[in-house]
């Protein structure tokens, strides 16, 4: 048989399995699709806890790749739209990536565990003097872009070479900013993270925390990245970095799908590189406000932009302009406008034949500034508008220069769409010649692709393995220091801590063990202070209380005089001198027994009575079963509510009414003291009183009030009073005291 039929048969069998429909980009995948969109979307409702805790957090990026992106609120709780199939991802600085399977509608909890933070060290030791820090970071960053491995071992050394003192903060920040730089150039963003982590630690710098908010995006942690930017607004910038956090907004914004606030960014950055000329950025600029807008199906828009930035990028180099052309481009494809596709990408075509000819390389492999890749995509333009002739060419060219450049990825794509339109246009013989190239094109890309992922394993773990030796510098002692005489200057170290921590640990003591005494001395000379205090105040109250008695006394005799009764007035005065003495002889004491004050209380109530017996009558009642010497109280303490209830409750009522005392047991250790009238009341005596005796306090009460709020803070609560109607409609006074023993 001949060898093409074999080929043309074998084709055609295989035709099912590759994908018949695939000459048009826009109608690949087509039964997945629709497949897809079988399912229902809906709205899917969950909530992110630790595990550790199980308490809910807030601000978690919450994405399905592809369709939509959202955070938790303060309680953990998040709502995103989603069909049975698609996945979860839950990414957080502070925990570990969480990749969850939908499977159902129903409201899931999603536990995240807590990351495991890496602390680098910040001294190591070293005998050196001359200290080559700088020149190790400088040979760090010379080879960042081109052996990450020795990149580190660079920053090593330049820890290593500040050994035998303790590094500076300084020292510490650009080392673990060039870490930063070196893992975010090499696509390992959660490494970038921590050590602009640690550099920001050891000092506070705006430009690398706007390279920590870029790592937060490239790592897919939105939200932190976000939060990063809008924090640094709030500092003190300068006009380019501004530029960069509002462009770092607009990018976040525009990964997560946010057309309108991405712009918004976006063009504050422009206003302010066009107001201070910075020239790069407005290019830059002007071409992502055209990617939003394209994002948010502004094509009018978008197309103005990308008009400017292709202007823009002319003024510049030629790279910096076939790099724009290529991205304007692209948009046109979206577009579907493949005319002004094909004229572009035929220029940015001219422009990288024309670097490469003057030794100037676009970019690797992999970037879409390639000539394989750019012949690739104008040949899809024109299959886009069935205009196979004229694509043939640029495929095969396509497939020519990838071959060249070793770009198995173009050269399967290439050969694979050379086979489609051949097969589509009837030249069999061809379709099953490319297709046999397709075949072994890829299977030598599935040996390379499985030791593209053997070696980027490999050099994930040396890189790992790199930063663990720095992590591990302080145990390592890789210097060349003498090992006895480092054991020895540890040993050294280690008693000048303990003699230090001694003197330190009695000096606390010793000034703990000051301050107690001092405390107790001060609080000590200020209780004594206050109950002198309170004495002095006592005192002063029993000398008022003492010419108040005796000037009302002295009233009543003047009353006896005034009315001719001098029989009255005699017997008056012997009663008052005799009431006088024993008040003078207990002026002086803080405390007199209750016996001595019940016999004073009785003599006045006497007086009283012997002035308004026509008002009232009344009984002291002691009870029997109370120890009467076993108790003591201030001395003229219960005159004034006797008073009060003659002066202002009896004296004023029409019939005769009634004062009753009773000294009453409570229990062994107290005594209570009820003094109840039948006067007015005292809502009636109030109205009674003249618009001066309104204005002035009754001194004796409010003595009464002082002495027994001083007393209870003395002696705790030592005697309580109230006062309340005694009857109803408010009639009559009743006052309860309640004297303590002790």
């Amino acid at each position: 048989m001949n060898k093409s039929l074999l080929y043309i048969i074998c084709f055609c069998l295989l035709i099912p399995v590759l994908g018949y429909g695939q000459i048009n980009k826009r109608n690949a995948n087509t039964s997945d699709v629709f497949d897809k969109e079988a399912l229902e979307s809906f709205e899917l409702e969950g909530k992110v806890v630790a595990s550790e805790t199980y308490a809910p957090i807030g601000r978690v990026n919450v994405e399905i790749t592809g369709k939509g992106y959202t955070t938790t609120n303060s309680e953990g709780i998040f709502k995103i739209n989603a069909q049975v199939g698609d996945q979860l991802i839950i990414r957080s600085d502070e925990f570990e990536t969480v990749r969850y399977d939908i499977v159902d509608e129903q409201k899931i909890t999603l536990e995240v565990k807590k990351a495991i933070e890496t602390n680098l060290p910040v001294r190591t030791r070293s005998k050196k003097r001359m200290d080559y820090f700088s020149v190790y970071i400088d040979s760090a960053r010379a080879t960042l872009k081109s052996d990450a491995k020795k990149s580190i071992e660079y920053v090593t050394r330049a820890l290593q070479s500040v050994t035998g003192r303790k590094a500076s903060s300084t020292q510490n920040a650009i080392a673990f900013e060039t870490l930063g730089d070196i893992n975010l150039y090499w696509q390992l963003p959660d490494l970038a993270v921590a050590n602009y982590k640690e550099s920001i630690r050891s000092l506070p710098n705006p430009d690398t925390r706007i390279k920590l908010a870029q790592a937060f995006m490239q790592n897919g942690n939105y939200q932190e990245s976000i939060d990063e930017y809008k924090r640094l607004l709030n500092l003190k910038l300068s006009n380019y970095q501004q530029v960069e956090v509002y462009e770092g907004l607009g990018d976040n914004y525009k990964a997560t799908n946010d057309a309108v606030k991405s712009v918004f960014n976006y063009q504050k950055a422009l206003d302010i590189a066009n107001e201070h000329k910075i020239v790069p950025k407005i290019t830059d600029l002007n071409s992502s406000i055209g990617e939003a807008y394209a994002l948010g199906g502004a094509i009018e828009e978008a197309e103005a932009y990308f008009d400017n930035s292709l202007n823009l990028s002319k003024k510049e180099n030629r790279k910096r302009a076939v790099e724009e052309k290529n991205t304007v481009a692209d948009f046109y494809n979206q577009k579907q406008d493949f005319d002004k596709e094909i004229e572009l990408r035929q220029e940015t075509l001219d422009e990288i034949n024309t670097l490469q000819q003057q030794g100037d390389t676009v970019n690797d492999i992999s970037s879409a500034l390639t000539p394989q890749r750019q012949n690739y995509k104008i040949a899809n333009a024109y299959v886009a508008q069935d205009r196979y002739d004229e694509a043939i060419p640029f495929l095969e060219r396509s497939i020519t220069e990838a071959d060249a450049q070793e770009d198995l990825v173009v050269q399967k794509d290439a050969t694979r769409k050379l086979s489609e339109i051949y097969r589509d246009i009837g030249d069999f013989d061809k379709a099953a010649e490319s297709y046999e190239r397709y075949v072994a094109v890829v299977d030598e890309l599935y040996v390379r692709k499985e030791q593209e992922l053997s070696q980027a394993t490999r050099f994930s773990k040396e890189i790992a393995l790199k930063q663990n030796r720095i992590t591990s510098l302080e145990s390592e002692r890789v210097l060349n220091e003498s090992r006895y005489q480092l054991a020895f200057e540890n040993q050294e170290l280690i008693e000048k801590n303990n003699r230090v921590q001694k003197w330190i640990i009695g000096s606390l003591i010793a000034i703990a063990v000051l301050l107690l005494l001092t405390a107790y001395s001060q609080r000590r000379t200020a209780n004594q202070q206050k109950y002198a205090n309170n004495l002095l105040a006592l005192k002063s109250l029993r000398t008022q209380m003492n010419p108040h008695f005796i000037f009302n006394a002295l009233n009543s005799v003047n009353s006896f005089i005034a009315s001719n009764d001098e029989r009255a007035a005699n017997r008056y005065l012997s009663e008052f001198s005799q009431l006088m003495r024993s008040v003078l002889e207990n002026s002086e004491e803080d405390f007199i027994p209750l016996t001595k004050e019940i016999d004073l209380l009785r003599l006045y109530v006497k007086l009283e009575h012997f002035r308004f017996k026509d008002k009232f009558e009344y009984e002291v009642n002691v009870d029997e079963s109370l120890a009467l010497d076993d108790f003591v109280i201030p001395p003229m303490l219960l005159q004034p509510y006797v008073e009060n209830a003659v002066w202002h409750g009896l004296r004023y009522k029409e019939d005769k009414g009634s004062l009753v005392i009773d000294f009453n047991k409570k229990d062994r250790d107290t005594v209570m003291i009820t003094i109840t009238d039948d006067g007015i009341g005292r809502r009636r005596s109030k109205d009674l009183k003249t618009e001066n005796q309104k204005k002035q306090k009754s001194k004796g009460m409010g003595n009464i009030k002082k002495r027994i709020a001083i007393l209870n803070e003395m002696y705790r609560d030592k005697v309580d009073v109230l006062v309340e109607d005694a009857f109803e409609d408010e009639l009559g006074t009743r006052v309860q005291l309640i004297l303590k023993k002790d």
